[in-house]
């Protein structure tokens, strides 16, 4: 009798034949999707009276290993709207193939009547959300800014589930909970972000970027940033943080041996 651990529970081979495997299936289903490999994170964004502010890192990491550092996440669509993504860098390149795509068809097509960042976020909402229910995600957090119909200010969010939000600022990845509590005293509702300049909007940002650099292990310090208006969008794609000071280390605790 076979007495191996593999063998209990079976049926004996000598009694009832060699065990048949072919019932079973011999591979599952396709998940790599579901497990990102080279990841960007966060991108920031905030009104100001006459537009949209959007920053991003060029850091592409694979797992914890800053791999890319010249990953450019702001895409530019149609020259009115901007669309921040962090998240799967593979499936942020499909998604700009899409864009793309769909950028030749409308200007094609449309008659000079284009889509705006407001049609555009709703159209990335119905892709993410059908991909979701296909069980086939794409693994990103996009934010979306730009003008609406009537010439106002437009910032939404997207998750890889098709949940939809929008407010006066926002964050995607780590910056949602570092960056956001900054930027919310820039702007706590629309109509305090109606009065907030172009100027102290771009400051805000390169402050919360500084402060992701700081404490983000995922981020770097160079970074794309555009601003988004009626007049059009004006896209830097190599910036780098300026007065950086790590002074403030000496005062954390509970690490190490810095203990007390």
């Amino acid at each position: 009798m076979n007495h191996l651990p593999q063998a209990w529970g079976r049926p004996r081979d000598d009694v009832y034949g060699s065990y048949d495997h072919t019932y079973l299936q011999s591979h599952g289903p396709i998940t790599h999707t579901q497990s990102p490999s080279v990841t960007g994170t966060s991108v920031l964004a905030a009104k100001f009276k006459d537009g949209v502010v959007v920053a991003a890192d060029n850091l592409a990491s694979y797992g914890s290993l800053a791999r890319f550092t010249d990953v450019k996440r702001l895409r530019i669509f149609n020259d009115t709207t901007i669309v921040g993504i962090g998240g799967d860098v593979s499936d942020m390149q499909y998604l700009e193939r899409m864009l793309h795509a769909l950028d030749v068809q409308e200007n094609y097509s449309s008659g000079g009547n284009g889509l705006n960042a407001k049609n555009l976020h709703t159209y990335l909402a119905k892709v993410m959300y059908k991909r979701r229910s296909d069980m086939n995600p794409l693994w990103n957090a996009t934010l979306v800014a730009g003008m609406d119909s009537e010439g106002r200010p437009f910032l939404s969010s997207v998750d890889l589930l098709g949940t939809t939000f929008s407010a006066p600022t926002l964050a995607t990845g780590f910056g949602a909970h570092l960056a956001q509590p900054l930027l919310r005293k820039l702007a706590e509702d629309d109509e305090s972000a109606e009065r907030v300049t172009k100027e102290a909007a771009v400051d805000a940002i390169k402050a919360a970027m500084k402060v992701l650099f700081y404490r983000d292990a995922r981020s770097m310090d160079r970074y794309s940033i555009a601003v988004v208006t009626k007049e059009g969008v004006e896209l830097k794609q190599d910036e780098k943080l300026e007065n950086q000071s790590w002074a403030f280390a000496d005062k954390i605790r509970g690490y190490g041996t810095q203990v007390n």
